[in-house]
């Protein structure tokens, strides 16, 4: 067995644990609650605004209100989604608008340093990637989090002969 496959991302004892998903905590809860909450709200205020009339809402209104209510449950969906998911040879970044891979040899470093809301990769194309994945706004779990994450880069790219 080679040293590149012994220090692949996921082998060994521990590797499950180091290859979960990485998810917001507090995000995820806010934006369920919030949509499930603006869902109920637009349901209501379907059911109840006044039918037609000189002081009624027509159809075009209520429509307004339903295309409103379903976007916002949508951007609080994607926001309650948002997470990063070590796959083979990379990590899949799920942001709230955009998804992407990218592969372990790409990431230089793993950056969360205070006043950073999320953890960011640098890249080695100079770029760089959000992972909303982990939020400042867990705390102490979020750092925990980072750590692993840099952990899984560190052993993702490590070689037989580590300079």
């Amino acid at each position: 067995m080679t040293a590149r496959s012994e220090s692949s991302p996921g082998s060994g004892a521990n590797g499950a644990g180091l290859t979960a998903p990485f998810r917001p905590r507090a995000a995820r809860w806010v934006s369920g609650a919030l949509a499930v909450l603006v869902a109920v709200a637009t349901v209501l205020l379907l059911a109840l605004l006044p039918g037609t009339g000189l002081s009624g809402y027509g159809a075009l209104d209520r429509s307004g209100f339903a295309l409103l209510g379903i976007g916002v449950v949508w951007f609080c969906w994607r926001q309650a989604t948002v997470r990063a998911v070590p796959v083979d040879g990379g990590l899949r970044v799920r942001n709230l608008a955009t998804t992407r891979t990218v592969e372990w040899a790409e990431i230089v470093s793993v950056r969360f340093g205070q006043g950073r809301p999320w953890v960011q990769l640098d890249l080695a194309d100079g770029d760089t990637l959000a992972v909303m994945g982990i939020q400042r706004a867990d705390g102490e779990f979020a750092d925990a989090q980072a750590r692993r994450l840099a952990t899984l880069v560190a052993r993702a790219t490590r070689t037989a002969r580590d300079d």
